[in-house]
């Protein structure tokens, strides 16, 4: 009983995370996380190259648990990179208190969050920021005063600074969040998974436009099949044909890029036949 009890600490400690750890975590996110995007996953592979120092630690010695959270991590993930590492800090919070266990409830987390920090992020940091910084900057240097270019590289520091402090600051609260309510994890997890299905929901009528521009005719009397659909159910084409992806992506032997590629085809065609609009 004695050595199963020291083992397990051992094992305890082994997977605890250091300031090491979330430094280099951290470090990656904000000099990489874009540099691997794509239109496929955008900045999944930067993401996951991101957590591999924590993917390493927790899941080092279960090849099998390190494969399927390596996977999970994949997935398609876009956001703003000056607030990515808030949803990082959260992830690698929840992932050490849960191990493999946290799948779900980091899947919700990254799905819930990315879309509302890349719209905070993306219009005062990326924009905003660089709009204001960049217009002085640019008056100035075109003026000859050389403080332009300097002010320039000073607002991005500054913005690279006050990025790397929210990974430790997210890590911490996402600590003291499933710690102080470990009871309640289950429902924190049911609610991250139920907020990225809600989002992924709503982005389907914002995102995709599918149309029937098909027209019964009787005599004088005409019906767009496109108003008949509409009354069943508001966007029910885009519904269906993320539906249809989905089960799409289930076959064998079919991938992300496949399906792109045989959605792309199949559009232009039924697009030219003037079957969808």
């Amino acid at each position: 009983m004695k050595n199963n009890t020291t083992e397990k600490t051992t094992t305890e400690q082994s997977h605890k995370l250091t300031k090491k750890d979330i430094r280099s975590a951290n470090l990656r996110w904000i000099f990489t996380s874009a540099l691997s995007w794509n239109y496929e996953t955008m900045m999944a592979p930067g993401y996951v190259g991101s957590q591999m120092p924590i993917l390493r630690k927790l899941y080092g010695d279960k090849p099998e648990d390190m494969k399927k959270m390596m996977r999970v991590q994949s997935e398609y993930f876009n956001t703003s990179p000056h607030m990515g590492s808030i949803i990082q800090g959260v992830d690698i919070a929840l992932e050490e208190k849960e191990g493999i266990k946290s799948v779900d409830g980091v899947r919700g987390i990254k799905t819930g969050l990315m879309g509302p920090f890349a719209a905070v992020g993306d219009t005062l940091l990326g924009t905003v920021q660089s709009t204001i910084f960049g217009a002085i900057a640019s008056y100035m240097a075109l003026k000859g005063n050389p403080f332009g270019a300097i002010l320039w590289m000073v607002a991005l520091g500054v913005l690279y600074i006050w990025a790397y402090t929210w990974m430790p600051f997210a890590y911490k609260q996402g600590v003291n969040l499933v710690t102080s309510m470990s009871s309640k994890l289950n429902a924190l997890t049911d609610s991250a998974t139920l907020l990225g299905v809600t989002v992924v929901g709503a982005l389907i009528p914002t995102v995709i436009t599918l149309k029937i521009p098909f027209i019964f005719r009787a005599g004088k009397v005409s019906m767009k099949l496109q108003d008949i659909f509409n009354q069943i159910m508001p966007s029910l084409m885009p519904v269906l044909l993320v539906a249809f992806i989905y089960w799409l992506l289930d076959r064998k032997h079919m991938n992300s890029t496949r399906a792109t590629w045989f959605v792309l085809i199949l559009a232009i065609v039924l697009f030219n036949l003037k079957v969808v609009a």
